[in-house]
């Protein structure tokens, strides 16, 4: 597997219709896991929210999303974020890729391991562009 870059939208409580309306537009298949599934949230009401979705259409297109928690600033047209993922093989280039973003960027979620598993982390570059960074399967801090 190599590294994949791609899209990941942000919603505030309707990300599974939108992703279920985009699977109609694209075709593919359709994944989604909740904030209870991880134990992502204590909040009752965000428990069946959409913490992760992801499409895979035949032709190779992949599309992100997820519900923006509560506690989270929800702004519609600044919801989005480029992701970067591989399987850990790839950390050493997507760990390079994180310390180039965070350069003069803010670190809004340090890269460490996350509930399900992989090192994740957020940040927002120089520019404003924020970025997720998801190495599957990887320490946070390899020895």
């Amino acid at each position: 597997m190599t590294t994949r870059l791609n899209p990941y939208l942000g919603f505030r409580d309707n990300a599974k219709e939108a992703m279920e309306f985009y699977q109609s537009v694209f075709g593919g298949e359709l994944t989604r896991s909740t904030f209870a599934e991880f134990h992502a949230s204590e909040d009752p009401t965000e428990q069946d929210k959409t913490m992760h979705a992801v499409l895979t259409t035949p032709s190779g297109l992949s599309l992100m999303a997820a519900d923006t928690p509560n506690a989270m600033e929800y702004t519609p047209g600044n919801n989005y974020s480029v992701s970067l993922s591989g399987e850990s093989t790839d950390a050493t280039e997507l760990r390079g890729f994180w310390d180039k973003l965070v350069d003069d960027g803010t670190v809004t979620m340090p890269l460490e391991v996350a509930p399900w598993g992989d090192s994740f982390g957020m940040c927002v570059d120089k520019f404003g562009v924020a970025w997720m960074v998801n190495i599957a399967g990887a320490p946070a801090n390899p020895v």
